[in-house]
């Protein structure tokens, strides 16, 4: 150990030249891990001083999945012999319906021993039997989460005797209470989720409950934007998530859609927004200006997890990541990690969360938890992105909103979506979608050139880390299709990435569901790296000469307001377009989503199978902007090369890794390659300059020594290590010589294109010259090694015309070399 840190070259004692042994390994294997371990300390730093004090050196995200599963069985030990959990005096089936609720919205499947016995419970109490408006919602909210085809019956029995409590007249007309009590805003924010969730399960909500629950929480709003616990008492937290959330159920339920179908069965797109947009906003100002997740703001030490779980409603139902500056989800989770990490006088920690006052109890307070930190691992499907005004971005405000219902009922999984601001929002953020869906009429390129320069680069470092952007043209009155175009230039100005017509056979049109001809429509692309990572769908016109409705248009109509119903020719129209979405949102994921709480840490595609075999020697393929699945075969190529000609025992297990992954220091030698211009961020900057500097070593080349890639790699590895520069190798170092087991190499044979006329075919010629490798120097060492003439296309052996590099034999040799040289170093 010196200056505090191990150095792989300190342990070259125990290699052999063509000899990896099983000890090294093993003890590189350990050392890396502990590297891991410290790293993800200072890496969950920059999350929050609540994890970092709570949970140093674990991944926020494994210890939100420990922590979910622990009250799970908290609450299922605690269950009682007939299936019920203790209920408060006067609430019957109260808190057994919330805990069922709450292991259902966890995830735990209603076969499960414990919630099957729970309903069996459940189901021997009617609502008149229970006659309070707090169980008899939360019942009806279980059978709806349960198998709402299996208990519709009771669904239909409970929204009845929701429609008979609701208050009928006077100033509470149209609220929820105790019995022979005045309406109050918590009963009556139940009693709305209640039927929300029924009316989507199939039940039948009359029409004049959802009138009356509208005039009561519209006349219930304080000038500020807030809402008390009964009208005209000052605002709180947790009853003004209570409006916030009402409003948004009511106006989805009883308005008419941003879309309309004439009497002539044609759709008319772009419609004026629904109203009441406005009493929700300044219901979510006022809930930015008080935030906090320590209390129930403005109402201090009470009912602090039933705010958060009010919190959560909001979120989901507004879709948005962000409450004013606040990623809430993500600070609720910390703060609740904190709460849990007290210690019972027996040392061992807690499995359940207390409150203090009213949530004492800990079946209370730890469903609450359960139903706030259950948002995780429901995944985000795709982001609707906000950029200029309201009614140009949103002009159909229900579409993302009904395709993921949709794709959910197709998928069978519970799925998200979100709003986010495109300029506010990080890479980071935006990658937390596997898909981003820009709409709109008016221009998306902001009129200012550098804002236009980063808003290009944004989007282009989003989709070089495996983003996928849908974009269109929601109306064609706009200049949308215009300033997209323009876009896409910025963001992609190589010639070979420029959108293109979608042939017939691509696989978005069959991915989930066939498009009948009829409905077929053009779609351009950009095919980037291995797929098309860009669609765009254009305004067009029919044969009638009439605009296409827009799939963002058919996606607003696939859920109507109340008393509208669709011809069959319309019907079947919506359905092509809803079915187009799910798509290209099947393309673009493959179903592969990620629980929310995953991002916390930067994503692994290194599973738990994957684990390095002891006695083979496996490199990381760094995942990065830049085109880094431009070759995918390229390092298996150069493995199996190293098997087959000096009996190296290789790992062929194919290990991407995200840069910013601590997984990476389970590696020694890391390969990059890439034929784009690319930036890192900080975060990447800083972890490869500790993985470096720890004694890890990189082989990258520039493919068919691309001009952008060997800059942008000279630029941010300057910028990474300032102080230890690339420079070249110089042509009689070891690395080209047998000294390590390898190939002399102090000669190759590069391929180097000839520039011909306009009209000439291609040509190539054969040199024989000295390799020109670079390097930066840590220690004594080569930890970096960069080829700006291509390897990775001439170890796949495509000899494609054009490709400035080494033949495939000489590259493989030169590969095998550096491969060996990391093994001793």
């Amino acid at each position: 150990m010196m200056g505090g840190t191990w150095r792989v070259q300190e342990l070259a004692f125990l290699y052999r030249p063509l000899r990896l042994t099983a000890e090294l390994d093993i003890f590189r294997a350990k050392f890396f891990k502990m590297i891991a371990c410290i790293l993800g300390c200072l890496l969950l730093g920059t999350f929050s001083p609540i994890a970092e004090a709570q949970v140093p050196g674990e991944k926020l995200a494994a210890v939100l999945e420990e922590s979910i599963n622990r009250a799970i069985e908290f609450l299922k030990r605690s269950q009682q012999a007939d299936g019920s959990w203790p209920d408060p005096v006067n609430m019957p089936c109260g808190m057994t319906s919330l805990c069922t609720l709450a292991l259902l919205s966890a995830g735990v499947p209603p076969d499960d021993p414990a919630v099957a016995k729970a309903l069996r419970y459940l189901l021997d109490h009617s609502a008149d039997d229970i006659n309070k408006t707090y169980p008899v919602a939360l019942q009806t909210m279980v059978y709806c989460r349960a198998d709402p085809s299996r208990y519709l019956p009771q669904i239909q029995e409970n929204v009845q005797w929701l429609a008979k409590t609701q208050i009928q007249g006077g100033s509470d007309r149209g609220g929820w209470s105790y019995p022979g009590s005045n309406a109050d805003n918590s009963n009556s924010q139940f009693a709305v989720l209640a039927l929300y969730e029924a009316e989507r399960a199939g039940a039948r909500v009359p029409d004049a409950v959802w009138t009356a629950a509208r005039q009561y929480w519209e006349s219930g709003q304080n000038a500020d934007g807030s809402w008390g616990y009964r009208q005209g008492q000052p605002g709180t937290g947790s009853m003004t998530c209570a409006g916030i959330t009402s409003l948004i159920i009511i106006y989805d339920v009883v308005r008419q859609p941003a879309a309309k179908v004439d009497d002539q069965n044609r759709i008319n797109c772009c419609q004026p927004a629904p109203g009441g947009i406005d009493r929700i906003q300044r219901g979510l100002n006022w809930l930015a200006r008080h935030f906090t997740v320590r209390q129930n703001p403005q109402g201090g030490n009470t009912w602090i997890f039933y705010y958060l779980y009010g919190l959560e409603r909001v979120g989901r139902l507004s879709a948005l990541r962000f409450i004013g500056q606040h990623d809430w989800y993500r600070e609720g989770s910390a703060f609740l990690l904190e709460l849990k990490a007290t210690v019972a006088p027996g040392g061992v920690p807690t499995d359940f969360w207390v409150g203090p006052n009213m949530e004492s109890d800990p079946l209370l307070a730890t469903s609450f938890a359960l139903l706030f930190l259950a948002k995780g691992r429901r995944p985000i499907l795709l982001s609707k992105i906000r950029l200029g005004p309201e009614q140009s971005w949103n002009s159909h405000p229900n579409d993302v909103y009904n395709l993921t219902t949709y794709t959910e009922s197709r998928w069978k999984m519970d799925l998200g979506w979100q709003i986010l601001d495109i300029t506010a929002a990080s890479v980071e953020d935006l990658l937390q979608s596997p898909v981003l869906y820009l709409g709109g009429t008016d221009s998306p390129l902001p009129s200012d050139p550098a804002t236009q320069k980063r808003l290009a680069e944004k989007i282009r470092d989003y989709v070089d880390r495996g983003g996928f952007l849908l974009a269109e043209a929601t109306c064609p009155q706009g200049n949308f299709d215009k300033g997209f175009r323009q876009l896409m230039a910025l963001a992609f100005p190589e010639p070979e990435y420029t959108l293109q017509m979608l042939p017939p056979e691509h696989p978005i049109w069959r991915a989930e569901e066939a498009i009948p001809p009829q409905f077929l429509r053009p779609l351009l692309g950009i095919e980037f790296g291995c797929r098309t990572s860009v669609v765009y769908a254009p305004a067009v016109t029919g044969k009638d000469g009439r605009f296409l409705p827009s799939l963002s248009c058919l996606w607003e109509l696939h859920r109507l307001g109340r008393g509208v119903t669709l011809a069959p020719s319309v019907a079947e129209e919506v359905k092509a377009g809803v079915n187009l979405g799910v798509n290209i949102l099947a393309y673009a994921t493959n179903r592969q989503l990620k629980y929310k709480y995953e991002f916390f840490e930067r994503p692994s595609l290194v599973s738990a199978q994957d684990t390095v075999a002891r006695d083979r020697i496996a490199v990381a393929q760094l995942l990065h902007p830049g085109g880094c699945h431009v070759a995918p075969r390229a390092l298996n190529n150069l493995l199996e090369a190293a098997a087959e000609q000096l009996r190296l025992r290789v790992d062929l297990a194919k290990y991407e890794i995200n840069i910013t992954d601590p997984a990476l220091f389970d590696f020694h030698l890391a390969f990059m390659h890439g034929r784009n211009a690319f930036r890192l961020t900080d975060d990447e900057r800083q972890q490869l300059r500790v993985y470096l500097e720890r004694g890890g070593m990189i082989l990258a080349d520039a493919v068919c020594a691309n001009r952008a890639f060997a800059e942008s790699f000279r630029r941010e590895f300057a910028t990474l290590i300032p102080d230890h520069p690339l420079q070249p190798i110089p042509p009689d170092d070891p690395i080209y010589t047998t000294a390590y087991g390898g190939f002399d190499v102090r000669f190759v044979t590069r391929r180097d294109p000839q520039p011909v006329g306009p009209e000439s075919p291609a040509a190539e010629a054969l040199r024989r010259v000295p390799p020109e490798l670079e390097g930066i120097r840590i220690d004594d060492r080569w930890a970096v090694i960069f080829s700006p003439y291509d390897l990775s296309c001439a170890l796949e052996r495509q000899q494609t015309v054009g490709c400035r590099g080494y033949t495939p034999e000489d590259a493989a040799r030169l590969g095998i070399n550096i491969l060996l040289y990391s093994l001793q170093q």
